[in-house]
């Protein structure tokens, strides 16, 4: 999310538009630095899991890293200015563990802040929103920001925060609902449905819209084999 997105009212589930049939995944983006084996060990130092390190040719090396939990990475870049990469965002669920964490692995991360109802940074916390409202910064060594920003509950059609607890919340959903539609649904594996469901909420789709992507797909499925 953007910094000029915070503070704009959450969109109504109704507003989201249904996701369209070609997805189109933010994979990787180019970090310009001026020494790749300077800002590799800066952010494998961090706990960025390097993907590649390979030369491409005789004159071009390619180097991405991974952001832990994260599915985009970054390609460390030589081809545009060093530090010119700015306001780049890292979602966490705990703020403060993720400055520990950072500030333990060598990164010089600023204190936690908000911003006040004219943008500008506050010290401190955003006391009133939990989610998307608190942030931290730090920069590699050649001066590209990022921002660190909390958020604990997702605005409607942003999906879910795939941690431990949400998972296991939202698979006793799935199974809750999926026990509502078996007793009058086509013979079929639980996995398809289930599969369906859980990609459907991760989308920010309702239950209820959900389960019907999910019943949808079963059928769809039985119907092809017919």
């Amino acid at each position: 999310m953007s910094s000029t997105q915070v503070g704009t009212e959450p969109r109504s589930v109704t507003s989201i538009p249904i996701p369209g049939a070609v997805d189109l995944k933010l994979e990787v983006i180019a970090i310009p630095v001026s020494d790749v084996d300077r800002a590799k060990a800066f952010y494998e130092r961090l706990g960025w899991a390097i993907d590649v390190d390979v030369m491409v040719g005789k004159d071009f090396r390619a180097v991405q890293l991974t952001p832990p939990g994260s599915s985009c990475s970054i390609h460390l870049s030589t081809t545009a200015a060093p530090g010119s990469a700015q306001g780049m965002f890292l979602v966490v669920s705990d703020l403060e563990a993720a400055r520990r964490d950072l500030s333990a692995r060598g990164a010089n991360v600023s204190e936690v802040f908000h911003f006040d109802g004219d943008r500008h940074p506050v010290p401190g916390p955003d006391a009133e929103r939990p989610s998307y409202g608190s942030y931290a910064s730090f920069t590699d060594p050649d001066g590209n920001a990022w921002i660190l920003q909390q958020v604990k509950t997702r605005l409607p059609g942003r999906g879910l925060s795939l941690d431990v607890e949400t998972l296991t919340e939202l698979f006793q959903e799935t199974e809750n609902r999926h026990g509502m539609y078996e007793p009058t649904a086509p013979k079929h594996h639980w996995s398809g449905w289930y599969a369906a469901y859980v990609v459907a909420r991760e989308r920010g789709r309702t239950p209820e819209d959900a389960a019907k992507a999910a019943s949808l797909h079963v059928e769809s499925a039985l119907a092809a084999q017919a």
